[in-house]
């Protein structure tokens, strides 16, 4: 695949992947920001309302009908946490144009994005009081239906009490009464301080001339005020824990199955991140059925009814989540460590660490199948200030070896456990 990446505009930049592979194309549109505990209800309801209506399509009614015209193309709101950086915008998806007669989709399409981000229905220049009101309702829905998937909600939990003074902890919709506090003057406000001040990603992906996509979404975005360019955003990564010892943190609620959630922060390997090798850490610690989490914990002594970790290589930071029977507890605990420790003494099977890189290779090389996969990747990668491919990632994994991944483990440091249980065995009560 060819990928070339250009400014489009000031402060905004297109990556654009050029592919027949795909039977639908995709546009995107992001602006970029900083997580923060004051803006992120605000940034997080945003798209949702400038998607209710344009100056041209004033009802979801005609967007809809615009979409079926455009061969069933589809226009919606996507937020984003990468790190402590929110990425908040649109996500456009159509048929390939091979397959519409010669229409132009890709026009079309990247029109609708931009008429959604820079035109919607105002009033008196302000945001539709009734369009804020109803979306506020169904993100407050969103927000009160997180604790319906405990897993999740553990995790959310756990960096919630694991980075309270940072605001990684903040989910990407913010919090109850911080959406109750934003109304259509504050959050007209708001749009219009992120279009002038917020860099912007663009990506397409398709079989159009690169000149072709150019001109369409320059187009498409013309008109798009410009003021100083906040290029200052990104994410603070704490290398150490709080304290000497691990923090504990319980909910108890009604629940069947109890469910642990464990955070470390990955240390001084963050002061100059080997990422192919913490990848490859997380993948033959938890990330994948042929880890050491899966394979012991779960398979061989059955301790737990699924368990994994995951890590994020912007903040520094790593989690374990274990569905348990809560008195199985600090067994599954002593476990989790005693796993760690096989890695950080460099403990592999034959064969073991070999088929855990296989496999997470060819997860990176799947990535190109699909195009949702590649674009959050490219993103993903402008917001990193990188241009590495995922072919040039496989083959810098290729490269780690067992040394490498046995460094980063005797770099991380336990910083929280979060446990989740049934109410009959503890008072604490949820704040949920």
């Amino acid at each position: 695949m060819n990928v070339t990446r250009r400014e489009l505009l000031p402060g905004v930049w297109l990556t654009s992947m050029k592919s027949d592979k795909f039977k639908t194309d995709c546009i995107s549109v992001s602006l970029l920001t900083q997580l923060s505990r004051e803006t992120v209800s605000a940034d997080a309801l945003l798209p949702r309302v400038l998607a209710r209506g344009t100056r041209s399509h004033p009802t979801m009614e005609s967007i809809a009908e615009v979409c079926d015209e455009l061969y069933g193309a589809r226009v919606f709101p996507v937020v984003r946490k990468k790190g402590e950086v929110l990425a908040l915008g649109f996500f456009g998806g159509f048929i390939s144009e091979q397959y519409a007669n010669g229409d132009k989709l890709l026009e079309s399409t990247a029109a609708l994005i931009g008429e959604m981000l820079l035109n919607p229905l105002t009033r008196g220049g302000m945001l539709c009081r009734d369009f804020v009101e109803s979306e506020k309702e169904k993100l407050l829905e969103d927000i009160a239906a997180r604790i319906n998937d405990k897993r999740s909600y553990a995790l959310y939990r756990l960096r919630q009490e694991m980075c309270s003074c940072e605001d990684y902890a903040c989910d990407d919709m913010g919090e109850a009464e911080w959406v109750r506090d934003v109304d259509y003057v504050s959050l007209t406000r708001r749009w219009h301080t992120l279009l002038q001040e917020s860099p912007v990603e663009v990506f397409y992906c398709g079989s159009a001339s690169d000149e072709r996509v150019e001109n369409a979404l320059r187009d498409a975005l013309d008109g798009l005020p410009r003021g100083e360019i906040n290029c200052d955003i990104g994410t603070d990564v704490r290398m150490n824990t709080v304290g000497p010892k691990p923090r504990y943190a319980i909910d108890s609620m009604e629940v069947a199955q109890s469910v642990v959630t464990m955070g470390w922060r990955l240390g001084e390997c963050m002061e100059e991140p080997n990422i192919p090798a913490i990848m490859l850490f997380n993948a033959a610690f938890g990330g994948g059925v042929n880890s050491k989490l899966f394979l012991h914990v779960r398979e061989e002594k059955s301790l737990c009814y699924y368990i994994s970790s995951g890590v994020d290589v912007r903040k520094g930071v790593m989690t374990v989540s274990a569905g348990i029977d809560v008195a199985a507890l600090e067994v599954v605990a002593n476990e989790i460590f005693s796993q760690l420790g096989a890695i950080q003494q460099c403990q592999f099977a034959p064969g073991e660490f070999e088929a855990v890189r296989k496999n997470f290779i060819g997860q990176l090389r799947s990535l190109s199948d699909s195009v949702g996969a590649e674009e959050d990747y490219w993103l993903e990668q402008a917001i990193d200030g990188s241009d590495r491919t995922p072919e040039e990632l496989a083959e810098l994994c290729a490269e780690v070896t067992e040394q490498d991944v046995a460094a980063i483990a005797r770099s991380v440091q336990m910083d929280m456990i979060y446990l989740l249980q049934p109410k009959e065995y503890g008072q604490e009560e949820s704040d949920a």
